[in-house]
């Protein structure tokens, strides 16, 4: 159980911080990120997971993602009911940071173009979204089981790649989506908002599956000692 909850706690800090830089920055100038930019997006959802993983790495291992969860289980890291309960309390954590930015929205004078940071994209543009969450988890979840490999790994110095890797490619997939890599990332602020979000929601759980699947298959491929 106290796997379990530090990763609700660290799902729930990554949403607050990460999506709350988007919201709250836009009453700056106006634009998603306001003063701030998509540079400083991307570097809050970043520092959340390198916050987070020298906070609950020895406890959970830091997952704070249901496709980091998915890609760890199928490279048989984990058994089956941690890996359901994982997600399960990750998008709970996603539900609880979301409530508390909607509070603190709806208690001020919020004024920027968005309210939740929920992820979305344009009419016609759904195969670039797709193609772009899968091929950007991909890489992420690549990265994941390269750092933290027993054998391989980046040792005390995982949680500063893993939280620059997601910086990286935050400053890429931003202007496309608003990027999610995290299917309870991005479930927690859609709830909130509801309309729109709600209904493309379905690609911001498929493709990164979809993404942390190839990119596990590749990794048990790669790193095999046969």
């Amino acid at each position: 159980m106290k796997k379990y909850i530090a990763e609700l706690l660290g799902t729930m800090v990554l949403v607050l911080l990460g999506c709350g830089s988007a919201v709250f920055a836009g009453d700056i100038a106006g634009t998603v990120g306001g003063g701030t930019g998509t540079l400083g997006v991307a570097l809050a959802f970043g520092l959340s997971v390198v916050a987070m993983a020298y906070c609950i790495g020895n406890i959970s291992g830091c997952h704070i993602n249901p496709a980091i969860t998915l890609g760890a289980w199928l490279n048989g890291k984990m058994e089956t009911k941690d890996a359901f309960m994982y997600m399960l309390f990750q998008i709970v954590g996603a539900i609880i940071g979301s409530l508390i930015l909607s509070l603190l929205v709806s208690t001020g004078g919020h004024t920027g173009p968005t309210m939740t940071g929920a992820n979305g994209f344009g009419t016609g543009e759904t195969a670039q979204a797709f193609i772009a969450e899968a091929v950007f988890t991909f890489i992420f979840v690549l990265v994941v089981l390269g750092a933290t490999d027993e054998k391989r790994g980046a040792g005390n110095l995982a949680g500063l790649a893993i939280g620059l890797t997601l910086t990286l490619i935050h400053i890429v997939c931003i202007p496309i989506t608003g990027t999610s890599v995290n299917p309870a990332r991005s479930i927690g602020p859609a709830l909130m908002e509801g309309g729109e979000a709600l209904s493309q929601l379905w690609l911001f759980i498929v493709a990164p599956f979809v993404g942390a699947a190839f990119s596990a298959l590749v990794w048990k491929f790669i790193s095999s000692e046969k």
